[in-house]
């Protein structure tokens, strides 16, 4: 561990420069941090000058523990920033400060070596799917939220930070933070949903077993027994006991609180995009139903057809890593963000 954090120390010295009350990384973003009792809570501004005054873009990256930047061991280090660099950068700089938040006791920058094949930080290389205590600790619903409190808190009182308008948008997992931001945070006046699961996390897992069964790639008896499997899962995240032994229920437990139920509650303009090959998102197409039935007219939606999770084409039930649409899919979203009131 000890080695680990001293070649972060190297990198951070040969490879950033100070500036405006920040640090300049890579010369693409400028590095904040915010010490707090427990936690050091890491995030950037895709920008290196801070000297134009525009709305805060809060962009909340998915599940895991992957760094806001990489370092290989012979090749220039890189930025990941919860997969923003598939988006028009410069077209949400335009009218933005994009802002991403690093993951809970997950370094700013790792080593290549110290990722598995996920670019996932793992602390012992040996263990691939092994994840450190402290995030596993701290890889919950409520943490995320807390810890973007704190730095929108502290970014609404910088000089280059225009209030009047504030824009959240999340993919997969960070749908469900940008939610619960958006429900705590009253100055929020867009959100921007992708990828999201209004019923939360583990009911695409028994969805799936379900589909299993009916295109026979696994017997009813095989899905039946996973599917109560999860259902024993969930239960064990509601045991206090079972927390204890399993910190990572923890997760399951806070993710899997259906999002339609924050939606509901929201007020703020919220814009829903989704592809209709993704499994997280099949239920997508039931949330008009209750914005109609709660008499609710702030939900723009948009379904992308043959696109998967991350908005990668479908064709022939094979993803084609070849044709991307996340540019166009977060650029319909700022478009709707300058657009709507």
């Amino acid at each position: 561990m000890k080695s680990i954090l001293f070649s972060i120390t190297l990198i951070l010295l040969f490879q950033i420069s100070f500036g405006q009350k920040g640090i300049t990384i890579n010369n693409q973003a400028t590095h904040f941090s915010i010490q707090k009792k427990n936690d050091t809570i890491d995030f950037i501004v895709i920008d290196t000058v801070l000297n134009s005054k525009k709305p805060i873009f809060l962009f909340c990256q998915g599940s895991l523990p992957i760094p806001l930047f990489v370092k290989p061991e012979k090749e220039p280090m890189w930025m990941i920033a919860g997969g923003i660099t598939n988006f028009d950068l410069e077209e949400i700089k335009q009218n933005y400060h994009l802002v991403v938040i690093s993951m809970p006791k997950t370094p700013l920058i790792v080593e290549e070596k110290n990722l598995n094949e996920s670019y996932c930080y793992i602390t012992n290389i040996d263990q691939s799917n092994e994840f450190d205590k402290e995030y596993i600790e701290s890889d919950y619903l409520e943490n995320y939220q807390k810890r973007a409190s704190v730095v929108l808190k502290y970014l609404r009182k910088q000089k280059w930070t225009d209030n009047s308008k504030l824009i959240i948008a999340g993919h997969s997992q960070g749908s469900k933070v940008a939610s619960a931001i958006t429900v705590s945070n009253k100055h929020v006046t867009h959100l921007g949903l992708f990828g999201a699961n209004p019923f939360g996390r583990i009911d695409q897992l028994i969805r799936n077993y379900r589909k299993e069964a009916e295109t026979k790639k696994i017997t009813w008896r095989e899905a039946d027994e996973k599917i109560n499997d999860k259902y024993q899962m969930l239960r064990d995240a509601y045991n206090n006991d079972s927390l204890k032994k399993d910190p990572s229920l923890l997760a399951w437990k806070s993710f899997s609180k259906p999002q339609i139920n924050n939606w509901l509650k929201i007020t703020t303009p919220t814009y829903l995009a989704y592809g209709t090959n993704d499994i997280a998102s099949d239920l997508c197409d039931l949330v008009p139903i209750f914005y109609i039935q709660n008499a609710k007219n702030n939900l723009t939606y948009k379904r992308y057809p043959n696109l998967e999770h991350n908005f990668f084409e479908v064709e022939d039930g094979i993803t084609n890593y070849e044709k991307e649409n996340w540019p166009m899919v977060m650029g319909e979203f700022v478009k709707w963000t300058l657009q709507t009131k």
